[in-house]
């Protein structure tokens, strides 16, 4: 009975989260948001660490999705970053709670793991439906099933901090290890695709069909592309970019989301920025 607690206590605050009152329309900005993704019906979804909580913008239109409360240990208090499952369901992880959070057609986000993350900053999707979730506490991928349930060690990893898989479904990871790019095989054995240290300060990647990475960089305040063969070219850097964290594909295009620019930026192939309009609901 008393292992059940923690679960139990989670569950109670989501719900009371649920019914936090949203704040006016005049007053929903982008805080801090560290994390993107987008649906294929062209939907965003945000993850925003200073609000805090989730963010969602329909077009041109910012509204608030999940308000968490400004107390730690409760639901998305400390949310890092948002995926989405096989489904088009969204995923949240937060360090608050140690949690992976998936969101119901009502908003409402459901523990998976019973708490079995650390720091979960970042979460990817598999074909088969399975998460995979690095843990910048614990130095490791953990692997989580598509229903959830308690998280299977899948790699050791020092400090893991961006996931993605490609068209081929390899996972590719960027971290602050000695190495800073890399695939991870279906048995959790690695293979450097970059040797050393190119980035200052690695967040999120994403990798289109051709096998081509982005990888946002906060310190270098860059957006770096990397070919399958060749070495990293800085496609978009500076100003208007203050530090990148978040990045996504919709469709064809690359979105990134900069918390200190407190704004969304479409990066195009020719590593030109334009920031997205947003509108108050």
């Amino acid at each position: 009975m008393i292992q059940q607690i923690p679960a139990l206590v989670t569950t109670l605050a989501v719900l009371a989260g649920a019914f936090l009152p949203l704040p006016p329309a005049w007053a929903i900005e982008l805080n801090y948001p560290v994390g993107i993704v987008a649906n294929d019906q062209g939907t965003i979804f945000l993850a925003d660490r200073n609000l805090p909580g989730v963010l969602k913008l329909d077009g041109e239109s910012l509204s608030v999705l999940f308000l968490a409360e400004k107390k730690f240990r409760t639901p998305l208090n400390a949310v890092r970053c948002v995926a989405l499952d096989q489904n088009g369901k969204l995923l949240a992880g937060d360090s608050a709670t140690r949690e992976v959070y998936r969101f119901d057609d009502a908003g409402k986000p459901t523990p998976l793991t019973a708490g079995g993350i650390g720091i979960p900053m970042s979460i990817a999707v598999n074909k088969a439906g399975e998460l995979f979730v690095a843990d910048l506490e614990l130095h490791v991928i953990w692997k989580v099933a598509a229903a959830g349930g308690n998280p299977e060690k899948f790699a050791s990893v020092a400090a893991p901090r961006g996931l993605a898989f490609d068209s081929q479904d390899r996972l590719w990871v960027v971290s602050g290890s000695k190495d800073q790019l890399f695939r991870v095989n279906a048995d959790g054995q690695s293979e450097t695709l970059l040797k050393g240290r190119p980035f200052e300060f690695p967040h999120q990647l994403v990798v289109d069909e051709q096998g081509t990475a982005y990888v946002t960089d906060g310190y270098a305040r860059t957006v770096w592309k990397i070919p399958a063969v060749g070495a990293p070219v800085k496609l978009a850097s500076g100003e208007p970019l203050a530090g990148p964290v978040g990045i996504c594909r919709q469709g064809s295009r690359i979105l990134v989301v900069d918390p200190r620019a407190k704004a969304i930026f479409e990066v195009t192939s020719e590593g030109k920025l334009h920031a997205l309009p947003l509108k108050k609901d």
